[in-house]
């Protein structure tokens, strides 16, 4: 059978009659833009409840902000919370006031960052090819546009990306200021044309972003994108040139004059506490040293882009090495609008570098890398145009596609055996096996890898990355969204559902205390304090001590886990059992009863 594919001359006339008309062109790309960021980040946003542990955290602690008017000091469940400055809380707070407190408002600040990110991406790529058209004095709009379509799609439709995207916390609006502030200085840097007393409007809107991430997670906001502009400036012996050009004592001027009032006003408001939770244990020792049990072994973040930018991790390797940046003396020759593929492949290496250095380890670090990742791969994809000899490294990485795509289908048709079981949800994957969603996956990549490899041997390389970008929109649609669904119901909605049910069932001055496990999503959904302990001895000290109080309610509410309430050992006859939802029960201790049983006891012996 033949494979039947569009004409590609058609395409490209397509493509020059649009560049022939400018609205429709910009038309067209905003289309583009809001259809593959609406499936990435938009679609199904709020549909799906908050997830614990971290989200509703950061949620809640907006909530509280909007709630109290404190907008220096965050507090979550009546503590400060200082793991991360307040710009993502301001943002998740202004959303609420927007839109209400729900679960929309909490996670689009994320995906609007997200968004940011890949449109700017393709206005960078698009703005690249077209000076490129300028030197070679040439024409070649599909080139441009279609170019940074496959960029952007690149962007968006990864897994790294869909996820932070869709979580309300601070990881995505980091990586949208970081990875916005070194597409601004690149732009800056590409575009300056003469010395100026002040920098250009690309500068300075890098150091307006470099200040949006100092007040989203603090340092790493300047230290992470600074070091890669000093190595870029560094290798091509512009550091002084780039000095002059940036006016960097300007910029941090803005910088600090930006950032430093909240940090002022929290450390005046919070003092050393504030410093020694915030700079000395979220920062310098995350750096340095283990924190919350997140370790990982070296190749830990090899394993995170292979499979956070899947499918097209394979096609990393190859895009970096084409670039031959070891060839200092080509690339210090050429136009500065014509190393865009230099600086992302310092981009790329130098946040992975930097974090794989860190002993603390988490997924989510390595985040920023990933829309340095897709300019790589697109760059090399746009290295077909014109249809020339296919690279031998293109063609290697094409067959390991096949095969990478072929070993996630075997592994979806296996998965309840590779991933074991969910602690929260034991029966959760089981169940995402017997619905078959699991198969529809294996299909999905294992029908892809067979058309890649139809594609390789009739030598139609253009079509590759397109059918990853197709396999991955049909896997997230028919797969990852339903399996959402389905985790949603199992792990988080009994948590909802008893949640509710706590806010309905609450007397006056009645407390909440969760016994064995802490989720938030609790704090978050009765809109109340949750007392959290960890051990049943614990919370059976704990009620004993409020029934001995003169001055205790007339009772507490217990949230635990069937396992906990076996543990604490408490007589039927003690407490009243509201709801049982999942694995969760909902029960009132009446604590006049605590006492007489104890009183009985005593009596007794």
């Amino acid at each position: 059978m033949r494979l039947k594919l569009s004409n590609r001359s058609s395409v490209d006339q397509w493509i020059n009659k649009i560049e022939q008309r400018p609205a429709l062109a910009v038309t067209i790309s905003i289309v583009w833009l809001l259809l593959i960021n609406y499936i990435a980040f938009v679609w199904n946003l709020g549909n799906i409840g908050l997830i614990d542990e971290t989200e509703p955290l950061f949620a809640e602690a907006s909530r509280q902000m909007l709630v109290t008017g404190d907008w220096i000091t965050p507090f979550f469940n009546g503590e400060t919370r200082f793991d991360k400055p307040a710009l993502i809380y301001w943002c998740q707070a202004l959303a609420y006031s927007i839109m209400g407190v729900n679960e929309w408002a909490a996670r689009i600040p994320s995906a609007l960052a997200a968004t940011g990110v890949t449109a700017l991406a393709f206005y960078g790529i698009h703005w690249h090819f077209a000076k490129k058209d300028q030197l070679e004095q040439v024409a070649n709009p599909n080139r441009r546009y279609l170019t940074a379509a496959i960029a952007s799609a690149l962007m968006a439709l990864n897994p790294e990306m869909i996820v932070w995207g869709r979580v309300g916390v601070s990881d995505m609006l980091l990586t949208g200021c970081i990875a916005s502030a070194l597409l601004c200085f690149f732009l800056g840097y590409a575009q300056n044309s003469s010395p100026s007393p002040f920098p250009n409007k690309w500068y300075l809107a890098c150091y307006v972003l470099m200040t949006g991430a100092i007040l989203t997670k603090g340092p790493v906001g300047i230290v992470l994108p600074g070091l890669i502009m000093i190595a870029f400036a560094l290798y091509l012996g512009k550091f002084c040139e780039l000095w002059r050009e940036m006016r960097p004592i300007l910029g941090m001027g803005i910088v600090f004059a930006l950032s430093a009032p909240w940090y002022i006003l929290v450390t005046w408001r919070n003092g050393w506490n504030f410093i020694n939770t915030f700079f000395v244990y979220h920062n310098i020792e995350r750096f340095t040293e283990v924190v919350n049990g997140h370790s990982a072994p070296w190749y830990f973040y090899f394993l995170v882009v292979l499979l956070g930018f899947a499918p097209y991790s394979v096609f990393i390797p190859m895009s970096i090495a084409r670039l031959k940046f070891w060839q200092r003396s080509h690339w210090k020759n050429q136009e500065r609008s014509q190393q865009l593929g230099l600086f992302a492949c310092f981009w790329f290496l130098g946040v992975f570098c930097f974090f794989t250095i860190s002993v603390t380890k988490l997924p989510s670090y390595v985040l920023p890398l990933m829309p340095a990742a897709a300019i790589l791969v697109a760059l090399s994809w746009s290295n077909l145009y014109p249809n020339t000899q296919t690279p031998q490294a293109f063609h290697i990485s094409s067959w390991v596609n096949v095969a990478f795509l072929s070993t996630l289908g075997v592994a979806l048709f296996n998965i309840s055996h590779i991933i074991g079981k969910d602690p929260a949800a034991p029966e959760l994957y089981e169940q995402i096996q017997n619905s078959g969603m699991a198969n529809v996956g294996g299909i999905i990549w294992l029908t892809g890898a067979v058309i890649i490899a139809i594609l390789i041997l009739s030598y139609r390389w253009r079509a590759i990355i397109t059918i990853n970008l197709v396999g991955f929109v049909a896997f997230l649609s028919l797969v990852l969204m339903p399996a959402l669904f389905l985790m949603d119901q199992e792990r988080q909605e009994p948590l909802r559902q008893l949640s509710a049910l706590a806010v309905k069932e609450k007397q006056p001055n009645e407390e909440l205390v969760m016994v064995g496990f802490k989720k938030p999503t609790v704090t978050f959904y009765t809109q109340n304090k949750v007392n959290y302990l960890e051990f049943s001895q614990q919370a059976l000290d704990h009620i004993y001590n409020q029934a001995a109080n003169k001055t205790h309610p007339a009772s507490l509410l217990l949230l635990t886990e069937q396992k906990k309430l076996i543990d604490m050992n408490l007589p039927p006859d003690i407490y009243k059992n509201i709801a049982t939802k999942g694995a969760y029960n909902l029960i009132r201790i009446p604590l006049q009863r605590i006492k007489q049983n104890k009183k009985e006891k005593t009596d007794i012996s």
